[in-house]
């Protein structure tokens, strides 16, 4: 080895260099702008748009979070938007476990063409199912109530909760099942006293996709519900501009109390959503 080889560390962390700065270059991606609106939602007004920028707020203060539940109905958005993810994730959970099950354990012809169909169903854009899902419920007459909402939300999770369901039903045993058939469980018993459970890491990941995207709408939520009793979070927010005036602190401030939940709910299950992921792939 010559004097310049030992001056320099063998090229084998290279690849481990490159993982971590690719690592931290999401992290940041991921984290700078909730930690932006963060200190947003601290600052005063003045001080927003003082230059030069401030990064960190000189004098916090909470009397955005104040007025952002005061200025506008927050806690009724919250609460909407509260009620229609978790109903739009049961009804998502029960059909897709449902196609899901059939797809993996029925002997159905073209399997692979229905699964092809459920993915190619998921790539249309939202704006162009608009006008017929509007039409559908003005028909129905459920405009501004949660189901207008739940009900879109349910087909739209539809694909992904089936996909992620479908490879961990195919990794349960069937014997399984059989035995609690031969117990005289029906099939659909069977389905949900024994295949559900044991596939729970998939069932909660799904879950929580589901919980999210729902969370998350903004277009269907707009549309449907004009009702101001019944408008969401994301579309409560938009409602804090003036005419002339964009209140960039409180608008903030509700922004974080709708991130929060979201960032609690992953932060606290995070290695459960990450693993049945990973399991689902693995075995799909």
């Amino acid at each position: 080895m010559s004097r310049n080889d030992a001056q320099f560390p063998p090229l084998a962390w290279s690849p481990r260099l490159l993982r971590g700065v690719a690592a931290a270059a999401v992290v940041i991606n991921g984290f700078f702008p909730a930690l932006w609106i963060l200190l947003t939602s601290l600052k005063t007004e003045a001080e927003l748009v003082a230059k030069p920028i401030t990064w960190w707020p000189h004098q916090a203060t909470l009397q955005n979070y104040v007025q952002a539940f005061t200025d506008q109905p927050l806690l009724r958005y919250l609460g909407n938007s509260v009620a229609v993810a978790l109903l739009a994730t049961v009804c998502s959970l029960v059909v897709s476990a449902g196609a899901a099950y059939a797809i993996a354990r029925l002997n159905l012809k073209h399997r692979q063409l229905i699964l092809t169909c459920i993915v190619a169903s998921s790539m249309f854009p939202l704006v162009t199912l608009l006008v017929p899902i509007f039409e559908t419920m003005r028909t129905l007459g459920l405009l501004n109530t949660y189901t207008a909402l739940v009900l879109p939300y349910t087909v739209l999770n539809l694909p992904v909760c089936t996909l992620v369901l479908v490879s961990f039903f195919q990794a349960i045993p069937k014997d399984l099942e059989n035995a609690a058939m031969i117990d005289g469980c029906t099939r659909l018993g069977a389905l949900w006293r024994v295949v559900v459970p044991l596939a729970a890491p998939g069932v909660f990941t799904a879950g929580i996709l589901a919980f999210v995207n729902a969370w998350d709408e903004f277009l269907l939520a707009l549309s449907l519900n004009a009702s101001a009793s019944m408008r969401t979070l994301p579309v409560g927010i938009t409602l804090y501009q003036g005419e002339f005036s964009f209140p960039w602190p409180i608008i903030s401030a509700a922004l974080i109390v709708a991130i929060v939940p979201i960032a609690v709910l992953i932060a606290l299950f995070q290695e459960r959503v990450v693993g049945g992921l990973t399991q689902g792939g693995l075995k799909g």
